[in-house]
């Protein structure tokens, strides 16, 4: 049986994108100068503006955040005011305020410590369900489509910065489908990419630079054939990009973020939010354990379901999934997790050291699959 798969990722310059590298920009800022700050911090971008707003506790002093936010804004590459943004003269409005006592009082002492359980961890800074998804189709254990599509979007930015592509701008999109036969990748059906440029470029050139400068490094030659489609910026057109062609929100882009679509997701974000938040670090450790089953050869796909409640240190519940694929029975695998692993909230943080300001580099082209994260490292089950 064939089928098809479709997943998109988008430069760092996509609205929503630089409102996620502001907001990690922000948290690792934070991180730096205090490893136990408490950081929820969500970034709107509009025409020539940049609202900063949430919650952050810390004892850190003297973070200058419309600095940090400007030199955000200049790393992607924003600095034109009629095409995009400028950082230099974009209006920049902040409303922050601290953590509310009543999340302090969960997270701070776990309801197992206060009941005389001595788990000695932080109770989970929110309820919530948190997925992991591994799968041996592809080196780094990703999807293929989104692992290609991420390609793609990088190789934009990369052309661009190094002046490979000197008439790009940052905003962009890519798209990628994959065609399957009983469950395995054998061809890529349709390319999309879409990018924004300046006005004097014709399409002809822009689409002859993306195929031979873009796809063709890229994407494999294998998986390509004469019945490939591609659609390079099929409006024609994409000039006005960034907040001015459209707003940009953190956290709007989870699916980006994790496996494409090609696996369940928990509905929470990750940009912005100190390792204290399940929403984040749970999804970093679900992951772990899923890539660590596949590579380990107990199954060749695993999903993982991690929930946790407010306040509560060890998870309400785990739920593993191999697809029937699994070498041994589901049961002793989980039964692997929780010999090994202590999935509290303090356990993850102190597993995956995940106080460490290492948040920037995670926020463009996934999440997941990137070999120096620490969630990303194989050990023996």
């Amino acid at each position: 049986m064939r089928k098809l798969f479709t997943s998109e990722s988008v430069t760092e310059g996509h609205p929503d994108k630089l409102c996620d590298f502001i907001s990690d920009s922000i948290l690792d800022s934070y991180l730096e100068k205090d490893k136990n700050a408490r950081v929820a911090c969500e970034t709107v971008a509009g025409k020539g503006e940049i609202l900063i707003t949430g919650e952050i506790t810390s004892k850190a002093e003297n973070v200058d955040i419309e600095q940090i936010v400007r030199i955000a804004i200049k790393e992607i590459g924003y600095d034109n005011s009629e095409l995009d943004i400028d950082y230099k003269t974009c209006k920049i409005n902040i409303n922050i305020s601290k953590q509310s006592p009543d999340i302090a009082l969960g997270v701070d002492k776990s309801l197992e410590d206060k009941e005389g359980e001595e788990v000695s961890s932080e109770g989970a800074g929110d309820q919530g369900i948190m997925f992991g998804f591994a799968t041996d189709e592809t080196e780094n254990y990703m999807p293929m489509p989104i692992y290609l599509a991420h390609k793609l979007s990088k190789r934009l930015t990369e052309v661009r910065k190094q002046n490979i592509i000197d008439y790009l701008r940052p905003d962009g999109k890519t798209q990628v489908t994959v065609e399957y036969e009983e469950n395995k990748p054998i061809r890529i059906d349709t390319i999309v990419v879409s990018t924004q440029h300046n006005a004097e470029i014709s399409l002809e050139t822009l689409k002859k630079d993306i195929k031979e400068k873009v796809i063709n490094e890229v994407i494999p030659n294998e998986l390509l054939d004469e019945k490939t489609k591609y659609y390079i910026n099929p409006t024609g057109r994409f000039i006005i990009g960034g907040p001015l062609g459209d707003s940009g929100l953190t956290g709007r882009k989870i699916i980006v973020d994790t496996y494409g679509g090609y696996a369940r997701h928990g509905g929470g974000a990750f940009s912005g939010k100190d390792p204290s938040k399940v929403d984040r670090s749970a999804s970093y450790m679900a992951r772990h354990l899923a890539k660590n089953i596949v590579a380990n050869g107990y199954a060749k796909k695993c999903e993982i379901q991690l929930s946790y409640a407010i306040g509560v240190a060890k998870p309400i519940s785990i739920y593993i999934d191999t697809f029937n694929t699994a070498t041994i029975p589901e049961s002793e695998i989980i039964e692997k997790i929780n010999k090994k692993f202590n999935l509290t909230p303090t356990g993850i943080i102190n597993y995956l050291e995940l106080k460490k300001p290492i948040y920037k580099q995670t926020t463009n082209y996934g999440h997941f699959g990137k070999e120096n994260l620490t969630w990303e490292k194989i050990v023996e089950l």
